[in-house]
């Protein structure tokens, strides 16, 4: 690009920032624009009167509210935000079928790894903030917007980072300089949400069946100290539910 005198300005999309952005590279002094930024917010999404024109240019403004509950959501800077993905498929499907029920297309968009990454990797609290944002509440979590690629699994607060630049969280608001009020944009992602999290209880309780099956043996042989040790490890991870842990 440097070297190109016929190129007046070049960009470049992505989630995460560039890595080595340096002076000993071929590669500095990038202007970044991110999901924070209040400059060219409405540049990266479909804005509600956008959406509202598209409606009503293919004569399908009756469906304007379930468009709303299904693909909009997001806050770019202070711009409520569609996602353009989903707006244009959507219209297209109902100009076929004024009858068509709203589809999730984000997820053939990705293999979605990163929501199981976050499972995978997550302990009691995390789980417990996931079933929160199900459930429609927010969570409050530092951001690290110069987050790369290679520094993805350093830490667990790395990947809710990654949810909100790749648009499965969005922010309701900002506390403060890197903590933000994050939340599921809309209905869309929160279905994806809850069908990647059953899908990870359904293996939890496939892979435990040969551990109830020794615990069930256990009566019938006598064998009292097995079933005082398989008790006291089932009691210890799920009492706490009741609060009497303490």
């Amino acid at each position: 690009m440097k070297t190109n005198e016929h190129l007046q300005f070049a960009v470049l999309t992505g989630c995460l920032r560039i890595s080595k952005e340096s002076i000993f590279t071929g590669l500095n002094n990038l202007q970044v624009f991110s999901l924070t930024d209040k400059r060219c917010t409405s540049s990266f999404g479909f804005t509600e009167q956008e959406v509202a024109d598209m409606l009503a240019y293919y004569h399908l403004t009756e469906h304007a509210e379930v468009m709303k509950e299904w693909y909009d959501g997001y806050l770019f800077g202070d711009t409520p935000i569609y996602c353009p993905l989903d707006v244009i498929n959507f219209c297209a499907v109902l100009r076929e079928n004024l009858s068509a029920f709203p589809q999730n297309f984000w997820v053939n968009t990705s293999g979605n790894s990163m929501i199981r990454r976050l499972i995978d990797q997550s302990q009691k609290q995390t789980k417990e903030e996931i079933e929160r944002l199900i459930a429609g509440e927010t969570i409050v979590k530092p951001i690290c917007q110069e987050l790369t690629y290679h520094e993805l699994d350093r830490s667990i607060d790395n990947l809710w980072s990654v949810l909100f630049t790749t648009g499965y969280l969005t922010q309701e608001k900002q506390i403060d300089e890197t903590h933000f009020a994050l939340k599921i944009p809309n209905k869309e992602i929160r279905e994806l949400f809850i069908s990647q999290i059953q899908v990870w209880f359904q293996e939890t309780t496939r892979a435990d069946v040969p551990r109830i099956a020794t615990f069930c043996k256990a009566f019938p042989n006598g064998d009292a100290n097995l079933i005082e040790e398989m008790l006291n490890d089932y009691l210890w991870n799920t009492i706490s539910i009741r609060d009497t842990s303490v």
